[in-house]
């Protein structure tokens, strides 16, 4: 049987990636619904370049109920200049428009997690198309990829930047470097429950420094982690030789975290009910302590059931909002670590 190339996508950008000065544009993915039968999503996107320097390309609203990068990405598309820089910034926002949109983790179109489905489809569903146009037409110009994420709707975390342990010994130290210049008050070398499908995972294997994010969360933004965020992207970009004459700001040096091997940093609630925390973000936790508490709500008289910790080390993640099912994520425990070598 013989192979069949894919077809280019059929996202179309009315930005040229090429030109020097600032661009407002947007991405243009034609959509036919109930609604509208000639339609597009339209996500908008800017491009600021002067000179020939790196290029960053920078994403927000990956998930749609995460609020932090795209507020510090729509300031950032409002206010830097190209004599500021030397090299290339694109932003994107809110990559997941429709998702953006409704307030959601997942697309209301398809349904689809747009951060399980890279590197994509052009064939694919309109959630695959967006991944596919990413994966083939902005990360080939990336030198440096940042990524902001917060917890959504149904997670908070401390407030922290991060990325991952790959194997190129350079690719790491690159993207370390570049976590530590972020400047987050918490640093984490992070691991993933199931990292298949994840723009992480694509980023990383083409080679491209990373840098994420996990600022807070619970459906919302709050003045701290906005303002880590839209310091942080400035720091990365200063870091990277783009935003020029400006030295990387720290109000404070970061503490390093890391997440073991062995998966028991994750915590899955295995009853549903009223979720009672005991334990706070930011607390030191002990194996055998009681981090939560689950209360059957189907009856009055039934004890709660106690969620224990199953190692040491620093509750990083908890749970929102107040009933919990089984399966789903309660906390994480990290553990802090000296900083990685330079």
């Amino acid at each position: 049987m013989s192979s069949i190339d894919l077809p280019d996508s059929s996202i179309t950008a009315t930005v040229n990636f090429s030109t020097k000065g600032v661009q407002h544009g947007v991405l243009r993915l034609p959509y036919s619904s109930n609604e509208a039968a000639w339609s597009a999503i339209v996500i908008p996107i800017a491009v600021i370049a002067n000179g020939f320097g790196p290029t960053a390309v920078l994403f927000g609203g990956n998930h749609g109920d995460e609020y932090e990068g795209p507020i510090a990405l729509l300031d950032l598309a409002r206010t830097l200049q190209p004599s500021a820089i030397e090299g290339r910034v694109i932003i994107v926002p809110a990559l997941n428009w429709p998702a953006f949109c409704a307030g959601t983790r997942t697309s209301p179109i398809d349904g689809v997690n747009l951060n399980r489905v890279f590197p994509g489809d052009p064939r694919g569903n309109p959630t695959s198309k967006i991944a596919d146009y990413v994966t083939r037409h902005l990360l080939p110009l990336a030198d440096i990829v940042v990524d902001f994420h917060s917890g959504g709707r149904t997670l908070d975390f401390l407030p922290y930047a991060a990325t991952h342990d790959v194997a190129n010994v350079s690719q790491r130290h690159n993207s370390i470097e570049a976590v530590r210049a972020f400047g987050a008050p918490w640093s984490m070398i992070m691991r993933e429950l199931d990292a298949v499908g994840m723009l992480d995972t694509t980023v990383e294997a083409l080679g491209k420094t990373f840098v994420t994010t996990e600022l807070g969360g619970a459906g919302t933004a709050r003045a701290l982690t906005v303002d880590i965020a839209c310091r942080g992207v400035r720091n990365v970009l200063r870091h990277a030789g783009i935003l020029r004459d400006q030295p990387v700001i720290h109000t404070e040096p970061t503490r390093w975290l890391t997440m073991p091997p062995d998966a028991e940093c994750f915590h899955l609630a295995d009853y549903e009910g009223l979720l009672e925390p005991r334990a706070e973000l930011g607390d030191h936790i002990r194996a055998g302590d009681v981090i939560a508490r689950i209360h059957p709500i189907g009856r009055t008289g039934i004890a709660p059931l106690d969620c224990i910790a199953q190692m040491d080390g620093i509750l990083v993640t908890r749970h929102v909002p107040g009933l919990i099912h089984a399966g789903n994520c309660l906390a994480v425990i990290a553990v802090e670590e000296d900083p990685p070598h330079r």
